[in-house]
């Protein structure tokens, strides 16, 4: 019997690497276990309760004003102590997180293969997003295993001269645990929901903001604060808009938004809540990289704050319009899928490029071969 080991330190790897914990944990052929860095604490464990994953082992990093260097470093740290009470055959790990990357070194020094879940996404530009994208090509250095979500993510492995033998294109994992969250919500009463409904002006179409990348912070943020209070304006819409807690973004949002009588602030939304708020809404406007995957299976259209995205496929299949934070093109965009019925149909409509929800079946199947 194998060892595994699935380590995860953040709410949107949580969610995308629940499935994965699910097959294997349910799979007599491997011995599982999971290990959380809580590189952020609370809505981590929103996430762990939802899919009812308690973890075998738990870090316990997050601290107030924690930085890139020590969080590296208490990593590596702490999984090599961990490594050594269990010796793992194989580490998974998720995306371009720095739980991703120190984990992928610790890994490597235990000797266990590195099986990189959501493999092969690039910018090609080291600080967009950041530290993220780093992150991604250091793990796909260490990684013995790669799965890709898209043909474009493995097209990016083979360019850095990864065998094809190691690499599996899966479909992206955040649609397994997307069908499996909307059947659970929808069978569950949820008190943050039914506060929802009693804010929420449900005669207006919704849209639903999310904002928080570091490279958006400043200018971007003044930007786009001034391109929602435009749409709100010019539409019979309620903008909703769960504001992150970093200084970063709360000033800009505070005071260019708060006193606008169609835009709601709130604070931020566990993941069943946000989930259930993405259904009700008619448009999401985001800088976040896992709505942009999510999102379209729902038929919601997505217009996204970055300037570039390591998520091409989306773009180039419609689901998704890159506007950046020009004020002027979130606004027309915004309007145009708002004002335009048959634009927005036609765009509700497309083929999500990230898969069916089988994803982590099919990582299983690989890994039973091995």
């Amino acid at each position: 019997m194998k060892n595994i080991l699935i380590v995860f330190g953040t709410r949107p790897e949580a969610i995308k690497m629940a499935p994965v914990v699910k097959e294997f944990k349910d799979n007599v052929n491997f011995n599982t276990r999971v290990c959380v860095t809580a590189q952020h604490r609370e809505m981590l464990d929103q996430v762990l309760d939802f899919f009812e994953i308690r973890p075998d082992f738990d870090l316990n990093l997050m601290k107030p004003n924690q930085n890139l260097y020590n969080l590296t470093a208490e990593i590596i740290l702490g999984l090599k102590t961990i490594l050594e009470k269990f010796p793992a055959d194989f580490v998974f790990v998720h995306g371009d997180t720095t739980t991703t990357m120190a984990s992928s070194i610790a890994a490597f020094y235990s000797g266990a293969k590195v099986c990189h879940v959501e493999a092969g996404l690039r910018t090609y530009n080291k600080y967009a997003p950041f530290p993220e994208e780093l992150n991604r090509q250091i793990s796909a250095r260490i990684a013995d295993f790669h799965f890709a979500p898209t043909l474009k993510s493995q097209e990016n492995l083979l360019k850095e001269n990864i065998s094809i033998e190691n690499i599996l294109i899966t479909g992206n994992t955040v649609i397994d645990a997307l069908f499996f969250a909307v059947k659970k919500v929808n069978s569950i009463n949820n008190h943050t929901i039914e506060s929802l409904k009693n804010i929420i002006n449900f005669e207006k179409d919704i849209v639903l903001v999310t904002g928080h990348r570091r490279e958006n912070h400043g200018k971007g943020f003044i930007n786009i604060c001034k391109a929602l209070k435009q749409v709100a304006e010019q539409n019979s819409v309620q903008i909703i808009y769960p504001v992150h807690m970093n200084p970063n973004v709360q000033k800009p949002v505070n005071e260019i938004l708060k006193n606008i009588n169609n835009i709601l602030l709130i604070d931020p939304l566990p993941y069943e809540a946000f989930l259930w708020l993405m259904e009700k809404s008619k448009l999401i406007i985001t800088d976040s990289g896992g709505i942009q995957e999510e999102a379209p299976s729902l038929g919601k259209p997505v217009l996204v704050m970055r300037e570039t995205t390591e998520r091409p496929e989306a773009v180039d299949a419609g689901t998704v319009i890159l506007v950046g934070t020009n004020t002027e093109k979130i606004v027309k965009e915004a309007n145009n899928l708002l004002q335009n019925d048959s634009e927005y149909e036609r765009m509700s409509k497309l083929h999500n490029p990230y898969g069916e929800g089988k994803a982590s079946k099919r990582i299983l199947n690989f890994l039973l071969k091995k």
